[in-house]
């Protein structure tokens, strides 16, 4: 039932080095778009002051975070939710923060419109909301690898693709997040850290 997926081996620890000083100390996480499940388990393990939900939209990726929960025997991680970001209600009411690694380009911008616009609705004043992933910015010359990878995309599902980092701080700035922390990551990624105004 566990999955696993090698950039989540390799991005993990890097991701929770940069997550780690903006969340609370105590409170709920809520990630978007779980996946395997193992940047969950990852954070849960080292962070057991805090609560983990997880979830995804696909069945067979929650029941690999929920083995995976199980088989570390994490307590503080809670069962994985049906969450489709895109959707106008989530199964959820609220998060002291909110995490999503590798969504934005693996799926189409509704979903990138309706995750700003759950964790607005979410997010306590000041709850930060954490985006991981590649983005293109204007005016830096884009890696190789990213456009490679930005045409594989789109050829696997049109509605896919590397996001313009701007179009996604816009949509972010309409729904009352402050500009973000950019942090540059391994394999031309980004950590976005926003906070709710």
């Amino acid at each position: 039932m566990r999955r696993q997926a090698p950039a989540a081996a390799r991005n993990r620890q890097p991701i929770l080095d940069v997550l780690q000083p903006h969340l609370p100390a105590r409170g709920m996480v809520l990630e978007v778009a779980s996946g395997t499940g193992e940047h969950t388990a990852h954070f849960a393990q080292a962070l057991p002051g805090l609560s983990f939900q997880p979830s995804d939209p696909d069945e067979a990726a929650r029941a690999s975070i929920d083995a995976w929960t199980a088989a570390l025997g994490l307590a503080n991680v809670r069962p994985a939710l049906a969450l489709d970001a895109a959707a106008e209600t989530w199964p959820i009411d609220k998060a002291d923060a909110i995490v999503c690694i590798n969504m934005i380009h693996i799926s189409p911008w509704a979903s990138t419109a309706g995750l700003i616009r759950g964790a607005a609705r979410l997010l306590p004043p000041n709850g930060a909301l954490f985006l991981y992933g590649p983005y293109f910015c204007a005016g830096v010359e884009t890696a190789p690898s990213n456009l490679a990878f930005d045409r594989d995309l789109r050829a696997r599902d049109p509605a896919w693709g590397i996001r313009g980092l701007e179009e996604v701080v816009a949509l972010a700035d309409a729904k009352g997040f402050t500009a973000p922390l950019i942090v540059e990551m391994p394999a031309n990624n980004l950590s976005l850290v926003f906070r709710k105004g």
